[in-house]
């Protein structure tokens, strides 16, 4: 199937490494050009030299939580890739262990996708774009012991981005959500579960229908279609990617 991604620019924010990473490739190999955006420059400069195997890739080293750095980064990457035909909202903040770290929190996982969006939003709307946040299923269901600002500013990215299908799906711009369940990477948080509490790795894993937890790549997949002119007509929507983990049921 061709998704109609081949030349459409793309932004991803902190795309180093897990969904973020999985994401660029993902459009990469559709033949997008894609910029990324992470606080570490050494994660930034190795993780540009290898998606650049796979395409045009871009990159630089951006505090999510400084607002000038991210409208600044959206700029400049535009200027470089010659417009935005999609933005993806990947950033998100440790959950905050003291009530002085949800103020970081709130700029880094809320205000940057605010910034980004208002900064990239002309492009956007220039070619009939598509903005795309990553939320979470903790956000539609109470989850271990709670998540705290996590959930809490989850939830804000995902209520504001469907809003905004509104008021920029007006000027063309489609605006979706993709929320996952437990996912699977390397190295991630799952992976740090799994090694030191094995019981509670075991519960979530039989939790799921299929008897285990999702890859990052069941997230790239559903974000680049939403991306895509296969998903035309989809606005507004927020798609669960989590192997039937929630027990809700949406009708």
């Amino acid at each position: 199937m061709d998704l109609g991604l081949n030349g459409k620019r793309v932004l991803v924010t902190g795309a180093t490494k897990g969904l973020g990473r999985a994401i660029a490739e993902t459009f990469l190999d559709e033949g997008a050009s894609v910029a990324i955006c992470a606080r570490t420059a050494a994660d930034v400069d190795a993780a540009v030299a290898d998606l650049s195997g796979r395409g045009t890739a871009i990159g630089s080293t951006v505090d999510a939580g400084d607002a000038a750095a991210v409208r600044a980064w959206v700029a400049d990457a535009a200027a470089q890739l010659g417009g935005i035909d999609v933005f993806v909202h990947n950033t998100s903040g440790k959950p905050a262990r003291k009530l002085d770290d949800w103020i970081n929190n709130f700029n880094v996982d809320l205000m940057s996708l605010v910034h980004a969006v208002d900064a990239a939003g002309e492009a956007l709307a220039d070619g009939g774009g598509a903005v795309i946040s990553i939320g979470t299923t903790a956000t539609a269901e109470h989850f271990a012991s709670g998540s705290g600002s996590y959930s809490a500013f989850k939830s804000a990215v995902t209520n504001w981005t469907l809003g905004q299908a509104q008021v920029l799906g007006a000027k063309g711009v489609r605006c979706n959500v993709v929320s996952p369940g437990p996912i699977f990477i390397e190295g991630g948080d799952w992976d740090m579960i799994k090694q030191h509490m094995g019981d509670f790795f075991a519960a979530t894993q039989k939790g799921h229908p299929g008897g285990e937890l999702g890859r990052a790549q069941d997230v790239a997949d559903a974000v680049v279609f939403l991306a895509s002119d296969r998903a035309r007509h989809i606005n507004g929507a927020n798609l669960t990617v989590d192997g039937g983990f929630l027990k809700r049921v949406d009708f």
